[in-house]
């Protein structure tokens, strides 16, 4: 049913061009960000639909503000855009790999002080601009537990079909498991808004993360609660006489207009539909 819902509302965001979705996904790896972008979007229109992945900044992009990349490859309005990983690495990845820092070639007086606790400011107004201007931003995070990640780090060496997949920098970085989890928290604390909270979404169960996130997304949608566009009377006039002209090819033994026959009477329907109201997860919202 989310999967129908999703396609449904995903028309009506196109056809209304008015409000864009930005799906925000961070998980430690493993955690199953791949297969739920895979399954949640699985029957939507791939057209309104953009995944943006984030790898290692290249040199231009550390020669420019830490936020310029992920603006650049925003969804436009009417589409849906997902980012797998995101513009919080930089406060994730960066915190706890602090080198990093260093070759965004910061000036050195801004690395020394309050670093992250701009950055949480400066991603706060980032995305309350984004919002003000009729992008709903909704915040994923697949909780991972430790022995989950472990297991699935396993299953990806043994199995030949999934080898592929594994990394030894992967394991590296359970090093800095607990560090990753005190740079999460703060993210949490900081920067789940009104505007744009977070949901945290248990991941030890795939089939449970992945409805769970069509859930919130699907949640988001109706509250955004996108219209076909109304028509004016000059083009409701003109789909008449397209109407009229077509009926009147007709050949001999057709029906002038089968879909009248069947029904459909060339009403519109606005595609509203009655839906559950309560997101799957829980948002941690920061007041303000």
């Amino acid at each position: 049913m989310t999967g129908s819902l999703l396609a449904e509302y995903q028309e009506r965001l196109a056809a209304q061009d008015t409000y864009g979705v930005l799906v925000v996904l961070q998980a430690l790896d493993a955690a199953g960000k791949d297969g739920t972008i895979r399954h949640v979007m699985s029957g939507v229109n791939p057209q309104g639909v953009r995944v943006e992945s984030f790898k290692v900044p290249s040199a231009r992009e550390l020669d420019q503000d830490f936020l310029r990349r992920y603006q650049r490859r925003l969804p436009s309005r009417g589409e849906i855009g997902i980012f797998n990983r995101s513009h919080y690495e930089e406060v994730l990845v960066v915190r706890v790999h602090p080198e990093n820092l260093v070759r965004q070639k910061l000036p050195p007086e801004t690395r020394k002080h309050h670093v992250w606790a701009r950055r949480y400011d400066a991603i706060n107004g980032w995305e309350r601009y984004l919002s003000d201007n009729g992008f709903r931003i909704v915040k994923l995070f697949l909780n991972l537990s430790r022995e989950e990640q472990r297991v699935r780090f396993l299953r990806r060496i043994d199995l030949p079909d999934h080898t592929w997949k594994f990394s030894s920098h992967d394991v590296e970085e359970r090093q800095s498991w607990d560090a990753y989890q005190e740079a999460f928290s703060e993210m949490f604390s900081h920067t789940s808004t009104t505007w744009a909270p977070w949901y945290v979404i248990p991941a030890d169960r795939k089939w449970f993360a992945r409805i769970a996130a069509a859930a919130v997304i699907a949640h988001a949608l109706i509250q955004i609660d996108p219209q076909y566009p109304s028509l004016s009377s000059d083009a409701l006039h003109g789909l008449e006489a397209a109407k009229l002209q077509l009926e009147a090819e007709a050949p001999n033994g057709a029906a002038a207009d089968p879909f009248e026959q069947r029904g459909h009477g060339g009403s519109r329907s606005n595609g509203d539909t009655a839906v559950p109201g309560t997101p799957a997860a829980t948002p941690a919202q920061q007041e303000g």
